[in-house]
């Protein structure tokens, strides 16, 4: 076996994987809170990974290939699962499919980005919610919303994580422009100050909080990308038809949506 310097990249990705298995054994025990500790560890590791790798020039195809096997696992099938425990178990195989769907959308969506990678420089939007982001989408109102008692009525509690199991699920698929997360530069602020301004008042209110504010924020984030995809829609449409060919409208269409 060759040992090269992307081994410590390599070794954050396995971390992640780690994390995201121990979440499911944590999960099937019935310890909700200490398996979305591990989920959150592995979103920790799926971001040093990228910067080790981008840090020490190590970044590779091999590499990408290996973080998206080990977030499918720990953003795609892990908050499946816990869906599946806490809520659908009770409904047999409608259960099941309904609480794979996240799996499964996550997992096509990181299939998609791979056959659309152009490059390894980091990207300022990702086409559809990125998938550790639908999965703290899951996880955050599971254990923040759904698991608490007294929060919801039962009735409301039934409605609202069939709705969220969904609608993530199909924004992940999305052609949705979403955020990606800023990189800590001073260029990167320049570029975009507002966007840094939001993500760090997000940060503190989720610390402040205690997580009660994190699933309020998703819902931010995805509304706000949802409102800007639609009016970039609409800037299109608004385009003098006669002015272009197709070919040239696909072309401005690609690049006003591309990752």
């Amino acid at each position: 076996m060759r040992i090269t310097r992307s081994i410590v990249p390599n070794m954050l990705t396995l971390a992640n994987l780690f994390c995201g298995f121990s979440s499911i054994i944590y999960f099937s025990n019935q310890q909700f809170t200490r398996g979305a500790v591990f989920i959150l560890l592995a979103a920790i590791f799926d971001m040093l990974d990228g910067m080790m790798a981008r840090l020490i020039k190590s970044a590779s195809e091999f590499g990408v290939e290996l973080d998206s096997l080990c977030d499918a696992v720990s953003f795609g099938v892990a908050p499946s699962f816990l869906l599946y425990t806490v809520y659908f178990r009770q409904f047999g195989d409608s259960g099941i499919l309904l609480a794979s769907l996240p799996a499964l959308a996550g997992v096509s969506r990181l299939a998609r980005f791979n056959v659309q990678l152009q490059s390894l420089e980091d990207k300022k939007y990702f086409k559809g919610m990125p998938i550790p982001a639908g999965a703290l989408m899951i996880l955050s109102y599971v254990i923040f919303y759904h698991l608490k008692p007294g929060l919801m009525a039962d009735e409301i509690k039934s409605w609202m994580i069939v709705a969220v199991t969904i609608i993530t699920s199909l924004i992940m698929i999305s052609k949705i422009k979403h955020d990606n997360l800023p990189r800590p530069s001073w260029t990167a602020f320049k570029q975009r100050p507002l966007f840094f301004i939001a993500f760090f008042i997000a940060l503190i209110a989720a610390i402040v909080s205690k997580g009660d504010a994190i699933f309020p924020i998703m819902i931010i984030y995805s509304v706000t990308s949802s409102i800007r995809h639609f009016i970039e829609w609409l800037r299109l449409r608004r385009l003098p038809e006669d002015d272009f060919t197709d070919s040239e409208v696909l072309d401005i269409q690609d690049e006003a949506f591309e990752e």
